[in-house]
């Protein structure tokens, strides 16, 4: 018999309905390296992210032409969507994790599943490497809780790849948003004060948040008024002008509108 020129471990789990609640969910896991073969052309029926961790290789979707891949990377494949890859000579070491569930929605439009290619490159690949590596530890031990414990890592694994993409570098521009986002100034003054166009300073809040700059700065100033009103008792009069608010009556509202409850009910929720 002829000894495989690549290494390898999986593992494959069937959460059932109960689990599927969690919103996001493995499906399996695994760890490859050496000169693997191609795979595809296929068409997958849930996300995946494989990471490449070292080496280089070449990925086609949809039929497109073939994109270099080039270590740390991470290729997402997409379900329903046709794709076809492998490493080059002497091959690569990739870590992958299958995925699904009602809150890959909300990942995708944050911006975590990728940039809209197929191919990110990343900046290390340590860390999502490590958070894969821990969901195969959990599948060699088993446990009753496998199911639950290996779809919190995923989780873990998205937020491990945004952090660690060539394009999130720091630009100061969400830095600065947040620094002066109590500043009772609007949107287009934030804009003027970065140097930025309007329009580009969307775009770039956008692509790093998923939200609109109005967005971010609104969820900042609500969690400092959060900390306010639990660590303080200064009046909600008070905490609406900390957070840049002169009109206390339109923070409740908005207060309440977001948080589902106004600030008093929510400080004496934290006192009660």
């Amino acid at each position: 018999m002829v000894a495989q020129p690549y290494r390898q471990w999986m593992h494959y789990l069937t959460p059932g309905p109960a689990h599927r609640g969690l919103g996001l969910v493995c499906l399996g896991a695994g760890h490859q390296d050496g000169a693997l073969p191609t795979v595809g052309p296929r068409t997958m029926q849930n996300h995946v992210a494989v990471v490449v961790t070292e080496g280089g290789g070449w990925f086609a979707e949809a039929g497109g032409a073939p994109v270099e891949v080039a270590a740390p990377a991470v290729l997402w494949l997409r379900p329903g969507v046709r794709h076809h890859y492998a490493p080059h000579a002497p091959g690569w070491t990739e870590w992958f994790v299958d995925f699904t569930g009602s809150a890959v929605a909300a990942y995708t439009e944050l911006g975590f599943l990728g940039d809209g290619r197929p191919v990110t490159p990343l900046t290390t690949s340590e860390p999502a490497a490590r958070a894969i590596g821990r969901i195969l530890q959990a599948c060699r031990r088993g446990s009753p809780y496998l199911e639950v414990e290996t779809s919190a890592v995923v989780h873990e694994v998205l937020v491990a790849l945004r952090h660690a993409r060539v394009d999130e570098g720091p630009d100061g521009v969400l830095e600065t948003l947040a620094r002066d986002a109590c500043l009772p100034i609007p949107v287009a003054e934030h804009a003027r004060r970065l140097g930025l166009p309007l329009a580009e300073l969307r775009r770039r809040v956008r692509r790093l948040t998923g939200c609109s700059p109005k967005d971010y700065v609104l969820t900042i100033r609500l969690n400092q008024a959060k900390d306010l009103l639990a660590g303080t008792d200064l009046p909600v009069a008070a905490v609406a002008r900390r957070v840049g608010y002169d009109d206390p009556a339109y923070f409740t509202r908005l207060f309440t509108r977001r948080t589902g409850m106004p600030p008093s009910e929510f400080r004496a929720e934290r006192f009660g």
